[in-house]
């Protein structure tokens, strides 16, 4: 019969060895792990970032579309031009050669922030 050996001093003598082994395998996946995260949150940043350029331009864009057409006509989403019927504008038919029309000038939400 072989001897017996109690699990305790089977475990006293492989948990140096697995601490060993283990501790650098641990420690590299944790900072790989690491590492990917930070890669993943930078680009997730400057991906928000081009968002937000992108929707600054088309802002910008649509402003100045309004403003250019602002003789009585109003600019639609996709860039096309409708006419406005002077009702809806608020114009009345007696106004004197004279006077000239001041475009309106709508604020746009988040045109000119600077992060």
């Amino acid at each position: 019969m072989p001897p017996v050996v109690p699990p305790f001093l089977v475990g006293l003598v492989v948990a140096p060895l697995a601490k060993r082994l283990l501790k650098p395998l641990v420690r590299g996946v944790v900072k790989t792990s690491v590492g990917i995260v930070l890669e993943v949150k930078k680009a997730a940043h400057e991906a928000g970032e081009n968002i937000h350029d992108l929707a600054a331009e088309v802002a910008a864009d649509m402003v100045a579309a309004q403003v250019t057409c602002g003789d009585g006509q109003r600019a639609e989403a996709d860039g096309a031009v409708q006419s406005v019927p002077s009702e809806e504008r608020g114009e009345t038919a007696d106004r004197g050669e004279g006077e000239t029309r001041t475009p309106k000038i709508r604020a746009t939400a988040g045109v000119g922030k600077a992060h």
